[in-house]
């Protein structure tokens, strides 16, 4: 399995590992499967009362979709089946909090859970960035996803740059999308830590929290959400011309 979840019964928290790290834990569709199921178990798991969702490896927390696995599409243009849209906890269900540890690369499809978690803490050695128009594909639901957690000029910025710039892991914690920044590879041991402490809450409060927060913006993304299939739907190139345009892709980029 590519999903290893690590229970500690004394402090409540969860782990969860995105773990094919030789792979930069971009997802399958079997992966996209056991996380959905994941989230859904803990709603019954009593004794788990936080968790930490990070990547296996220290090179990425998550490169979204793997372009090598085949993802079967219905031919019809009024349904879409993209198999990251139950990726996060709230797609699921789960109200219970959720913190993302992130070192390395985050990118693409990843934002579809880091779009659903708590917030954010990366290692300095982190980057974000989203490829999507560099490859004729449009960007939808992780900008959706996204500009529900940063300013909308970073946003769009890092969206529309597409595979040429990164966002540092330092720029990301100036603009709010990174809540704490640790030396590179210490972000998991600092997630325990802020989860261990949110765990020893009374999980009925913290969880009645959860769900506030997220009620605060549940309508507007929802409504921007009901848009996105038709978005790509339209801007997509062919996925003959897209896999042109990923294996011409280049090295070069910036990082800010």
């Amino acid at each position: 399995m590519s999903i290893r979840v690590e229970r500690d019964g004394e402090s409540g928290v969860a782990v969860v590992v995105l773990d094919r790290a030789e792979r930069h834990n971009a997802l399958t569709l079997e992966m996209a499967r056991e996380l959905a199921a994941v989230w859904r178990g803990f709603r019954y798991e009593d004794e788990v009362r936080a968790i930490v969702v990070t990547g296996a490896g220290g090179r990425a927390f998550c490169t979204g979709i793997d372009r090598s696995a085949e993802v079967p599409q219905p031919s019809s243009p009024y349904a879409i089946d993209d198999p990251l849209l139950t990726l996060g906890p709230k797609s699921n269900d789960l109200w219970k909090p959720v913190v993302a540890a992130v070192e390395g690369m985050a990118c693409g499809g990843a934002f579809y859970l880091l779009g659903e978690v708590e917030f954010l803490i990366a290692g300095e050695g982190a980057s974000f960035f989203d490829p999507h128009t560099t490859y004729g594909m449009v960007s939808a639901f992780e900008t959706v996803h996204m500009a529900q957690r940063m300013p909308h000029g970073e946003v769009a910025r890092m969206v529309l740059m597409g595979g040429a710039e990164r966002i540092s892991a330092r720029r990301a914690h100036e603009t709010g999308l990174v809540s704490e920044l640790t030396p590179t590879g210490g972000a998991l041991a600092a997630a325990r830590e802020a989860a261990a402490v949110i765990a020893a809450h009374p999980t009925e409060a913290v969880q009645g929290t959860v769900r506030a927060l997220w009620s605060t913006k549940e309508a507007v993304r929802a409504q921007a959400l009901a848009h996105a299939p038709h978005l790509v739907a339209l801007g997509n190139l062919p996925a003959d011309r897209q896999a042109a345009l990923f294996t011409r892709r280049t090295k070069d980029y910036r990082t800010r």
